[in-house]
Parts: structure tokens; sequence; C-alpha cells
């Protein structure tokens, strides 16, 4: 993790002075942008959460059958990664809800950390 990067990152993100140079042009007005952020809230995204990941030959690939068991790199009990479009943004753990897997996040990735991750990749 660079300083350099996330402070590139973090730079565009901040609003000028309103005393600066191109502060009126870069900076609009509190309707606009709640109009701007409105605009995206109803774009689908994939949400998923990962189990574990293994990697394993070809050969082992094509040996698997119905009942083959792959052992993955996470550990029971471990938090899993909640990924949304294959960002991690947050951890958590499996819950059942209704009959239904869920999961309870337990640590959620901040908005600063989340740039720096989109910047690296």
């Amino acid at each position: 993790m660079s300083n350099d990067t996330s402070s590139s990152s973090a730079a565009w993100a901040e609003p000028l002075e309103p005393g600066e140079p191109g502060a009126a042009a870069a900076t609009p007005d509190a309707a606009a942008m709640a109009q701007d952020i409105q605009r995206v809230l109803d774009i689908p995204v994939q949400l998923s959460v990962e189990l574990g990941r293994k990697k394993v030959p070809i050969k082992q690939v094509l040996q698997m059958g119905q009942g083959t068991i792959v052992e993955l790199d996470t550990l029971a009990g471990e938090p899993m990664d909640v990924l949304v479009n294959g960002y991690l943004v947050a951890q958590g753990e499996v819950v059942v809800v209704n009959n239904r897997f869920g999961i309870r996040l337990t640590d959620v990735v901040t908005p600063s950390e989340r740039l720096r991750r989109v910047h690296r990749a």
C-alpha cells in the first residue's frame, strides 16, 4: 500500500475550498449533487460471499465427480469475504434466516480503503 496512491485517490474526492481557483466550477450545488447520487442508487451490482479458494491442477479437476470433497484454504470459523463486483467490501459470519443462508457483517471496509483497493486493481 503506497501513500502516493492513497493521497492521489483521495485528493480527487475532496471538495475545493471556496477561495481556491476553480472552486465555483468544480463544486455543484447540493441539489444537483443529490440528483447525481439518485441516478446511481438503483444500478444493480453483483454481491457475492466467498467461502474459500483452492488452486488445483487440471488433472484433479478432471478427476472430480459427485461426492468429491475439495478442501478450501479457509478455516472453519473464519469470516467469509463479501464482494461487490469482485471487490472486497466486508467480512462476516454465515447465518440462517427463514431457511436461507445469509451473512452477518462483522467488519466493513472503510470507503477510503475501498477506493485505494479499486485504484490498485
